[in-house]
């Protein structure tokens, strides 16, 4: 379903400080500014076949949600191959496909035509979102004045609309309260029983254990580990131990 093979990810960071987008270009086109290269993903390769839950593990700046990014194609990688078969549902940002000024109701119909819904599509299913979602009475509030939880709550219960071939969850359930989470678990483990493909980052080895199959683990870039979800989560906790979370 998913196939990744020697993925780099590379970055230029600019090493002196620009006041303005004028100065920055002329810079640029002259040859004097100077950058920095950072590896977000060095030569990562991993395969997932269909219908797999698989969780990604790693310190914060490991390269998880750049990883996810380029596999939803947000990101082109600077070298190596990424083969995706079949339609991805990605929730990887709080808030990504949403306009803050527009009410939740109107964002519903927002996100659905982004993530390809039609119109019709969505109004039959309007109730289903707003059942799933818990926030019935707050349908006609701006999501600008929304709490992470609960615009968490909007995304998936959109984004799991549909039983999509693949989906992507990226840390999102870890803002929402312990109710909804495994309101969420149990939804993501009905999507995998109908055949859904799912990666899933999260810092809880536990989620990850309950939600997956299988586990890679990344640090700094670089995959350290994959196999089981109890074997990667096994060690990844132990390394935790060690180590802080920016390591």
């Amino acid at each position: 379903m998913i196939d990744v093979n020697n993925v780099s990810m590379r970055f230029n960071l600019a090493t002196e400080k620009t006041e303005s987008l004028k100065e920055y270009v002329v810079k640029l086109l002259t040859g004097k500014l100077m950058f920095d290269e950072f590896y977000a993903l060095k030569n990562v390769s991993f395969h997932v076949d269909r219908g797999e839950s698989v969780g990604i593990l790693g310190a914060n700046g490991s390269g998880k949600s750049t990883l996810l990014k380029v596999i939803s194609g947000i990101y082109p990688p600077s070298s190596g191959t990424v083969s995706v078969n079949g339609a991805i549902a990605p929730l990887i940002e709080l808030g990504a496909g949403f306009d803050p000024d527009l009410t939740a109701r109107e964002n519903v119909y927002l996100n659905g035509a982004v993530m390809g819904f039609q119109k019709e599509f969505v109004e039959d299913r309007y109730d289903e979102i707003v059942a799933f979602s818990e926030l019935a009475n707050f349908m006609d509030v701006p999501i600008k004045n929304f709490s992470s939880g609960m615009t968490a709550r909007l995304g998936f219960s959109i984004a799991t609309l549909v039983h999509p071939d693949i989906l992507i969850v990226d840390e999102v359930l870890g803002v929402g309260d312990a109710a909804f989470q495994k309101k969420c678990e149990s939804k993501m483990d009905e999507l995998r029983q109908n055949g859904t493909t799912m990666l899933f980052v999260s810092h809880s080895v536990e989620q990850v254990e309950k939600v997956c199959t299988k586990a890679i683990w990344l640090k700094r870039g670089e995959l350290v580990m994959s196999g089981t979800s109890k074997k990667v989560c096994a060690a990844y906790d132990e390394w935790g131990k060690t180590h802080s979370a920016f390591e």
